[in-house]
């Protein structure tokens, strides 16, 4: 989703910067452009290293026997690494 909203962006910026021939006095739409295409290109930054980030679980079940009443105990323990 935010690759795709980074793209929205991105193309939304161009099209103020480069194809609108439109003249504001209250704002300057090529700085606009810019700023959107700026944010589009960061937000598809972002999107991509979120989503390509390596994350890994390891879980171990340990069974046992209790000897002193004869039932068995099970144990579980799950490992999330944290992010490098």
């Amino acid at each position: 989703m935010s690759i795709g909203l980074g793209i929205f962006l991105f193309v939304i910026g161009a099209v103020l910067r480069f194809a609108l021939r439109v003249q504001a006095a209250w704002i300057d739409l090529e700085l606009v452009g810019d700023l959107l295409m700026g944010a589009g290109v960061v937000v598809v930054i972002l999107g991509l290293v979120l989503m390509l980030r390596k994350r890994s679980t390891v879980t171990t079940v340990h069974t046992a026997v209790d000897p002193q009443s004869g039932e068995s105990v099970a144990s579980r323990k799950t490992d999330v690494d944290p992010l490098p």
